[in-house]
């Protein structure tokens, strides 16, 4: 297993949009386990392949704490099951140090095949229909930042590049 590098806001190469998994072998497996290394290293709950850097539609995550819960999704799609929508603080491995809230559908059903490439179905609410629909945002080029007014995505930014700029 490796660890992989983690894109941050604002690489353009966060905006593009996954294809489709067309089969499910053992490169995806692998890509796998490296997703799962990567996304328990950093610490968080969920990581799209899109934010390290693999523009296919794959999501991992575990929103357990002791990491017992392993979740693959391939090829998602995910359906609201309420118009109701709550307010849940996010964050996210690509937009680090920042928090927010954004209001999502509180329950959603997303459909999907695992790892080994068979098809399955899970309704979800609270913690895990909010990270099911951030993750799969990512697919489609989208982050969290892209719900909240223009001025804070601004702030966000320029205090991210600010940061990078330190790093390198």
């Amino acid at each position: 297993m490796a660890k992989l590098p983690i894109l941050h806001f604002p690489d353009p190469r966060l905006r593009t949009k996954a294809k489709p998994v067309n089969t499910v072998d053992d490169s995806i497996r692998q890509l796998i386990k490296d997703m799962f290394e990567t996304m328990y290293d950093a610490p968080g709950i969920g990581l799209a392949a899109t934010q390290v850097n693999h523009h296919i539609r794959l999501v991992v995550m575990d929103i357990t704490e002791d990491k017992s819960q392993p979740l693959v999704f391939i090829n998602p799609k995910v359906t609201p099951l309420t118009e109701d929508k709550a307010p849940y603080e996010e964050g996210c491995l690509s937009v680090p140090t920042v928090y927010d809230m954004v209001d999502r559908p509180t329950r959603v059903r997303v459909e999907a095949l695992n790892e080994l490439g068979e098809a399955f179905s899970l309704e979800a609410d609270g913690l895990l229909a909010v990270c099911i629909q951030h993750e799969l945002d990512h697919l489609d080029g989208k982050l969290f930042v892209d719900y909240l007014s223009s001025l804070k995505r601004q702030r966000i930014k320029s205090k991210l590049q600010k940061l990078q700029k330190q790093q390198a």
